[in-house]
């Protein structure tokens, strides 16, 4: 905070919409969530996990005294982020908030919005309702975790950014485009896991 010709001014932690037009409409990269940002943050932990592995922990949450793997850290932040659209205990998916028709209305509650952003504090969408593009990656997370454990992340094969989905045990299509497999990863270091393929 700063005070300046009488103005005081701060930049605190606001969990939606913005109190002000000082950075411009409604711009707030303060206190939301923000799904491009937290899917970074896994990638990197798990990136970090491959070096690691298991002999490395960290406090999660902070101030917890528990200790995770990296990996696990990445899976913490992976699970709060899909309860985001997961039905609590009494039923009520969190991204709806106050929406009653969201909420309580049989034809519309299984319908599943998109935002563009979430509040920080109870994960009610903010903001465009149609973001499949970064939002949706929420769906790969659901699928990396429901694939993946950490024996897998550190001793499977390499697993890219994306791929479709197959039933287990189906052939992969024939007429996928570019590489696959190791192809798709470039050239690697015998016995080394290729840099950048990580789970997600």
């Amino acid at each position: 905070m700063f005070a300046v010709h009488g103005q005081e001014y701060r930049v605190q932690y606001l969990p939606a919409e913005s109190d002000t037009a000082m950075f411009g409409g409604n711009s707030n990269w303060r206190g939301p969530v923000w799904f491009p940002i937290n899917l970074l943050i896994v990638r990197a932990l798990l990136t970090y996990y491959l070096y690691y592995g298991d002999d490395f922990t960290v406090e999660c949450p902070t101030g917890s005294g528990h200790q995770m793997t990296l990996f696990e850290v990445a899976r913490e932040i992976s699970d709060r982020l899909i309860s985001i659209f997961r039905r609590d205990e009494a039923g009520r998916r969190p991204v709806y908030g106050g929406m009653a028709a969201f909420q309580d209305d049989p034809h519309w509650r299984d319908l599943l919005l998109f935002h563009e952003y979430f509040h920080g504090d109870n994960g009610a969408g903010i903001g465009a309702s149609h973001q499949t593009g970064w939002t949706g990656a929420v769906a790969r997370l659901i699928q990396l975790l429901g694939s993946t454990g950490s024996t897998e992340c550190l001793h499977g094969p390499p697993l890219p950014l994306a791929h479709a989905y197959r039933p287990p045990g189906a052939s992969p299509p024939t007429d996928a485009l570019g590489p696959t497999g190791a192809d798709a990863l470039g050239p690697t270091g015998e016995g080394a896991r290729p840099t950048g393929t990580s789970a997600v």
